[in-house]
């Protein structure tokens, strides 16, 4: 790999004595890592695992995921390992038992997010949010096949969320960066690297977090995160936030075997992910702590509380529920949706004052006298199974509907929930001797399929 020599020359400087082993390392392979679903897999043990994240593994190469029905299932996320430092930031700055309303700021494609979704305590609410609408729909796509029902996503600029001032109580910003952490995975990054495009990347970052904080409450937390070594853009922006905006930063005790490295000066504490000590890309986090003392406002914002749908389509949708104590049916748009009840009032102002792409769990539309499940409905954890009749899949087949093919099916008319060795893929209905493949079309697999398919690694070491 061929470095741009400023770069070279300011590492070197931050370096020392490990540059060699620094350049050796970008020069080798990157390594491939996954988090699994907490509760659609058991793990896989025979993985080597990632210290610092509880369901992450490291995988030996880089298989072909696109024709593993199970990553289109959400049993596990492909996720660079370093950037799973968020699940010690949260365990060591958050509570653990009080329910928190979180925003992952910068959230596509959605590793963080459905990380945060798995880790936050119970009854919190995630709101995940993407500027690019694309990247907003892919974030939408990976939260929904992870599958929680305490989920919105957005697709606002930062300025906007000063419409819910004081509202969060933790906010994650891992801000567009210079990319320097990722020159052995993306070649464009080192292309598109110079002085001047570093100094566009830290006052972008800085116009983010100045435009994001006064959604922060006071004594909530800000995680700060980059994929950079740029000191412009962390350590010099971690001063800027503490000095200009008031916060103080708050310390993590790692794992010395991890090799993460600690930059600590003058009040400023950061945490840095080199490739020759840890196992990852380049990373960066810091977490800061809000000035001030948290005042609940005297007269709460009267904000209109999500319309419930009818009461027999609610009694049927909760009825598609494992768990429906506590849970409510709501209309956003024209989508039926589940939400637990503690969650709607917060819902409700996020709904007002944001462009909402989901919410919740999108369950049903109604056409006509019928309510038609929704492919959230299918990945969601909560779904109670036995509801539905049952059309398990093997390997060719599940693709075959994963590419929004007509499977032939044994099935004794109407809806039934196609799954693929326990794990629901999506819907089908049958009608006489008609297939409707509900899968949806945005997501569908568009790449032609080998004559021999590969067995997934997860099988391979079961």
């Amino acid at each position: 790999m061929e470095l741009p020599t400023l770069f070279q020359d300011r590492m070197q400087r931050q370096l020392g004595a490990e540059w060699p082993y620094f350049t050796t390392a970008l020069d080798s392979p990157p390594p491939v890592s996954i988090r699994a679903h907490p509760t659609k897999t058991a793990g896989f043990p025979l993985l080597k695992p990632i210290p610092w994240a509880q369901t992450g593994y490291y995988l030996p190469e880089r298989p072909q995921f696109t024709l593993d029905p199970w990553i289109h299932a959400g049993a596990y996320y492909v996720q660079e390992a370093a950037s799973m430092l968020v699940e010690q930031a949260l365990r060591a700055w958050m509570p653990s038992d009080t329910p928190v309303r979180a925003l992952d700021l910068c959230a596509a494609p959605g590793g963080k997010s459905t990380h945060l979704s798995q880790l936050l305590p119970e009854g919190s609410l995630l709101v995940a949010n993407e500027v690019i609408q694309l990247r907003a729909h892919i974030l939408a796509e990976n939260l929904q096949k992870w599958g929680t029902g305490h989920v919105i996503v957005t697709r606002n600029d930062p300025r906007d969320f000063q419409r819910l001032p004081d509202f969060f109580d933790l906010v994650l910003a891992d801000v567009p960066c210079s990319g320097e952490g990722l020159f052995r995975r993306e070649p464009e990054a080192v292309a598109e690297w110079s002085q001047h495009h570093l100094q566009l990347c830290a006052d972008r970052q800085r116009r983010i977090i100045g435009d994001i904080w006064p959604s922060l409450r006071p004594g909530g937390v800000l995680l700060y995160s980059t994929c950079t070594w740029n000191p412009a853009e962390n350590e010099d922006n971690i001063r800027w936030i503490t000095d200009e905006l008031g916060a103080d930063c708050l310390r993590l005790h790692p794992d010395p075997a991890w090799g993460l490295t600690e930059y600590q000066t003058g009040g400023i504490t950061g945490y840095a992910c080199l490739p020759h000590r840890m196992q990852g890309e380049g990373f960066f986090i810091a977490g800061l702590r809000k000035h001030g003392t948290y005042q609940p406002p005297a007269r709460p914002e009267k904000t209109p509380p999500l319309p419930p749908v009818p009461k027999a389509d609610a009694t049927q949708l909760l009825s598609w529920s494992r768990t429906p104590e506590g849970l409510g049916a709501y209309m956003v748009g024209d989508t039926c949706i589940l939400l637990p009840e503690v969650l709607a009032p917060a819902a409700a102002q996020v709904v007002k004052h944001l462009h909402v792409i989901f919410c919740g769990v999108e369950a049903a539309q109604r056409k006509g006298k019928d309510l038609i499940p929704q492919h959230a409905l299918a990945l969601w954890t909560g779904l109670k199974p036995d509801v539905w009749t049952q059309t398990p899949l093997e390997l060719p087949e599940a693709l075959a509907f994963l590419k929004k093919e007509t499977i032939p099916l044994d099935a004794p008319g109407g809806w039934t929930l196609i799954t693929y060795r326990g794990l629901p893929l999506g819907f089908a209905k049958q009608i006489g001797h008609r297939m409707n493949n509900y899968y949806p079309q945005h997501w569908k697999i568009r790449m032609n399929l080998p004559a021999t398919l590969p067995v997934p690694f997860w099988e391979i070491l079961s």
